[in-house]
């Protein structure tokens, strides 16, 4: 079969660019997806990702390497294995990052993507609980609700803020992203909103549309005359090897993530010669960027005893946990409603410094990790991370084996800025617990165990109680420099026919959760490919 469209991952991108590219009946487009069905019940339920994280059925449980600046740990990098990629086991968290992010997008040399660009794609794919305005979309795809659970520990956290210096916010989207409040949520009557629920779901019915399951991409296929042209993907579905091409004028889109684009395209033999030498594979077209320039955002987990009843209390008292269930299946309400954080502050960890540099995730419940079991007290969870991180990794493959997980090496707090600022980070935190809102609730420091004094303390508290928190970035960059690996209309430099649509080409890492701009990269990339077809 050939198609005028390819696209490789049903992910946040991947879902936005099937729906919209097979719009037109007369385009024949054909979608990918390494992973299984959204038919795990877990997937739709908002709590569920206790339940699909760290699960092969539902989570690639990628590993990174040992990394010097966490003292030589090695993270788990949950990456979703369904439709819906990573917005199928996400935390449902609906954060577009601030207007200055996308200004530089701009400033590198990406006409087209700043933020008055990017806004009217952003509000395209936006179904907003409070309808149509100058921010938000009221009738798109995406349903995105407001937070409805409130407890007194969650409060008195967003008072502590205030205490500390940041506004109370109601919007962290709208005209500005500092302040203190609830997230809003991917979810619409106390269901996940995913990409595949808000944009696959409208279009699988679709006669042009065909989507394919368990279908493991091997490899780009490139003309042999010059210049060099993708023209179809060879993939493999139950051991048995398939090839799909496209039609002339066609294109292949690479949606399948900051992990898996980059290991595709070098599986392909585009990329650095010594790493693709490295491999196995001979050098189809060298490009340097494949792989590099990784960012992620490092969340420093803070965990506090408190004397009030948390998630903890609930989840661990086999009754009060029935009564959990039983409320969501009644009604659709109550903890499993919610998504994986509920508090948002957005702060500045030194005053004179112009927008935001790190962001909270509060959790009125604790665990060592998200996905495992709760502790036997009443926790809280007071996570931090720095918002745009100097320190820059990699991703690349070591073998030709398509089936062996790429090496990833996040190189976290390799940059003295990023050392520094996580230092200001964890004093934040610590001194948000003795402010007069917070400080009657806390009983003690669960983590860090030992009270950290001096800078080189706090430091080893970012490299000992440190997490990823699922935002891999900039694999495949954007930008007409060197290190770039599409250009601003996402086409692979030196290669027709080709483009990658998905976090990867995010020149930096946006200063908040990925999830929305990803979408919205797959909204603004469906417009430009159409846009090129008709001109």
């Amino acid at each position: 079969m050939s198609y005028d469209y390819i696209i490789i991952g049903a992910g946040s991108a991947g879902c936005v660019l099937a729906n919209r590219l097979s719009e037109n009946p007369k385009h024949r487009v054909l979608l990918l997806e390494a992973g299984g069905r959204d038919s795990n019940p877990w997937i739709h339920i908002p709590v569920g990702y206790f339940k699909t994280l760290h699960n092969p059925k539902t989570d690639w449980c990628y590993k990174s390497e040992a990394d010097p600046g966490l003292n030589n740990r090695a993270l788990d990098w949950p990456r979703g294995k369904t439709l819906g990629g990573s917005s199928s086991i996400n935390g449902l968290l609906y954060i577009r990052g601030q207007k200055q992010d996308y200004d530089q997008w701009r400033q590198f040399g990406n006409t087209g993507w700043s933020y008055d660009d990017v806004l009217p794609f952003f509000r395209k794919s936006e179904r907003h609980e409070l309808g149509d305005s100058d921010y938000h979309g009221g009738d798109g795809g995406l349903s995105v609700s407001l937070m409805r659970a409130r407890r007194d520990i969650c409060e008195a956290f967003i008072d502590a803020a205030v205490e500390m210096g940041v506004p109370r916010s109601d919007d962290f989207n709208g005209a500005r992203q500092e302040g203190a409040g609830y997230f809003q949520l991917t979810a619409r009557n106390g269901l996940r909103c995913s990409a595949a629920t808000a944009f696959l779901r409208p279009a699988k019915t679709r006669k042009n549309l065909e989507i394919r399951t368990g279908a493991h991409t091997q490899s780009l296929v490139f003309s042999e005359a010059a210049p060099l042209r993708a023209t179809g993907v060879r993939f493999r579905v139950n051991g048995r090897s398939e090839t799909a091409e496209i039609n002339e004028g066609g294109e292949v889109i690479l949606s399948a993530g900051a992990i898996g684009s980059p290991q595709i395209l070098e599986l392909s033999g585009v990329g650095q010669s010594q790493v693709l030498a490295d491999a196995g594979i001979d050098v189809r077209h060298a490009l340097s960027g494949v792989g590099e320039c990784l960012q992620d955002h490092l969340q420093i987990r803070l965990v506090y005893e408190v004397n009030v009843p948390t998630l903890n209390d609930e989840i661990n008292n086999i009754m009060r946990r029935m009564g959990i269930g039983l409320q969501y299946i009644l009604s659709r309400k109550g903890p499993m409603s919610l998504g994986a954080s509920q508090v948002c502050v957005f702060a500045r960890s030194m005053p004179e410094l112009d927008t935001p540099d790190i962001q909270f995730h509060f959790q009125p419940l604790s665990a060592d990790k998200p996905g495992l079991e709760m502790h036997p007290f009443s926790g809280i969870t007071s996570s931090v991370c720095q918002l745009r991180p100097d320190s820059r990794g990699h991703i690349h493959i070591h073998s030709p084996d398509p089936a062996m997980a790429p090496k990833i090496v996040p190189n976290y707090l390799s940059a003295a800025s990023d050392r520094l600022r996580a230092i200001r980070a964890v004093r934040f935190a610590r001194a948000m617990t003795r402010t007069e809102a917070l400080n009657p609730y806390i009983v003690r420091e669960h983590v860090p165990e030992k009270v950290p004094e001096s800078d080189e303390d706090h430091l080893e508290v970012a490299r000992n109680y440190s997490q990823t928190i699922y935002h891999p970035t900039s694999t495949c960059r954007m930008g007409p420099d060197e290190q770039a690996v599409v250009d601003e209309r996402l086409r692979v430099h030196g290669i027709q026919s080709l483009r990658v649509a998905d976090a990867s080409i995010m020149p930096a890492i946006v200063s908040g959760n990925t999830n929305a701009a990803s979408i919205m990269i797959g909204e603004k990339a469906s417009d430009m490919i159409l846009a090129d077809r008709k001109n």
